[in-house]
């Protein structure tokens, strides 16, 4: 009798579904439960008490249910509950449908009325206010929409990269030298050395070019900013991306455009309850983004617009009436400037011999979200041009070494999450693109 040979590979032992929403309905799905008995989950959201009969209005994290309450006192706002009753049609509900409640049970009681109701909270309120008890503010629906858009465009960035064979890094954060120079940095005490906050992976995804080709990096990254507006933040997450073996920053555009086309489908597709929400418009996305060079830029604004911008770089008025243009004459609500001079740009930015570079600037909506370019690739130009900046190639000895040992034409760019985010939804102040900002006066919560 011959005895079976047992399968050299193991059947894997299969576990169920992971369902974290067991014994839940969630507020979006309760148009499929008409007419069925639920049971939510949530805080309280907004409570009104008429006397023997209440109306609360419980939120999820995907939206706001109004609940009918006969005889149940409601608890105090932001308490966290779960709700049981039916589902039934209310034209006068939001929604057009509530939950005629049969029992409340309170999870965690708020023992405090909120700083500001979440029903109410409006951004043109005192944005001191609401950033400081930012803890609290955070869960209002608008900031959930406002943060649930960024995660979006965060996996579109990651998928379409991911999709055309680049390779996610992680660099470090705590540097010996700024990527950049300047007095925009952090310094800390790094076991009783100087060090700095990173300005920017620049350095370190150039290096790895030369092991994967493509590579792309999702992280904070930090700016001792002297100008505290509304548009900057110390510490803001970086999208950064580099390629190798490129024939020009025309590889580049060519990139950064297409990834923002999907990353911009992405939140379409999966974000349009939010979009609605927050009232915010998506940019056309089937038209090419016009490419001008900087000197031409400024010459059009002088010319058609009467504004005359000088400096290295072109001025937020300048931008602004440049966007103005791209929308006017081309329906695009991004513009590619190119060409900066070498003084406006750092010293890895490729020179073209006119003293200015492949170095590039991508406006959206009349505002800078991107800044990038081709790379110098050789050693010999790389010294020369921190010795042109009065920078000690000593301090960018490890950087440099790699250049010594071949490396291919490359160029890259990077995108300021919360300034997309806040241009894209209309959102005034950047710190509200952030869970947790940091700006010059701000280091809680």
């Amino acid at each position: 009798m011959t005895t079976p040979t047992p399968d050299a590979t193991p059947e894997p032992q299969r576990r169920p579904d992971l369902d974290l929403d067991a014994g839940r309905t969630l507020v979006a799905d309760l148009t499929v439960a008409l007419g069925h008995p639920v049971t939510l989950r949530g805080w309280v959201h907004h409570r009104r008490d008429l006397g023997g009969i209440a109306f609360l209005h419980l939120r999820d994290r995907t939206g706001v249910v109004q609940c009918v309450l006969e005889g149940i006192e409601p608890p105090l706002h932001e308490s966290c509950v779960e709700v049981t009753g039916t589902v039934v049609a209310s034209a006068k509900a939001p929604g057009g449908l509530e939950v005629q409640a049969s029992e409340l049970r309170v999870v965690a009681l708020a023992t405090v009325p909120p700083p500001v109701e979440m029903a109410k909270l409006d951004h043109h309120a005192n944005p001191d206010t609401l950033l400081e008890y930012r803890a609290v503010t955070v869960r209002a629906p608008r900031d959930r929409a406002i943060l649930k858009v960024q995660a979006e465009l965060l996996r579109g960035f990651r998928r379409f990269l991911d999709d055309h064979a680049f390779t996610e890094i992680s660099t470090p954060k705590l540097v010996a030298a700024g990527a950049e120079g300047g007095a925009d940095q952090f310094e800390v005490d790094y076991y009783g050395k100087r060090a700095y906050l990173t300005q920017s992976p620049q350095l370190y995804k150039q290096i790895l070019v030369a092991a994967f080709e493509r590579v792309y990096e999702v992280a904070p990254v930090y700016r001792a900013e002297r100008s505290h507006t509304v548009r900057h933040l110390a510490e803001y997450l970086s999208l950064d991306v580099e390629l190798g073996f490129i024939e020009s920053d025309e590889d580049v555009m060519d990139v950064e455009e297409a990834l923002l086309k999907a990353m911009l489908a992405d939140v379409r597709e999966r974000c349009a309850r939010d979009l609605r929400d927050l009232g915010a418009e998506l940019p056309a996305l089937d038209v090419a983004f016009p490419r001008i060079p900087l000197l031409e830029a400024r010459a059009l604004v002088a010319e058609r617009y009467g504004h005359a911008s000088g400096g290295k770089d072109l001025d937020p008025e300048a931008e602004r009436l440049l966007g103005r243009w791209a929308l006017e004459e081309h329906g695009s609500d991004f513009v590619f400037v190119t060409r900066y001079p070498e003084a406006a740009r750092p010293f890895y930015a490729y020179a073209t011999g006119d003293g200015l570079t492949r170095g590039l600037d991508l406006l959206f909506r009349g505002t800078e979200i991107t800044s990038g370019g081709q790379r110098e690739h050789t050693y010999e130009a790389l010294v020369r041009n921190l010795a042109q900046r009065h920078l000690d190639p000593a301090g960018f000895a490890s950087y440099l070494e790699v250049f010594r040992h071949g490396m291919p034409p490359h160029g890259g760019f990077a995108i300021g999450a919360e300034r997309l985010t806040a241009l894209l939804l209309g959102v005034p102040n950047i710190r509200f693109a952030r869970a947790f900002p940091r700006d010059g006066q701000r280091l809680q919560p």
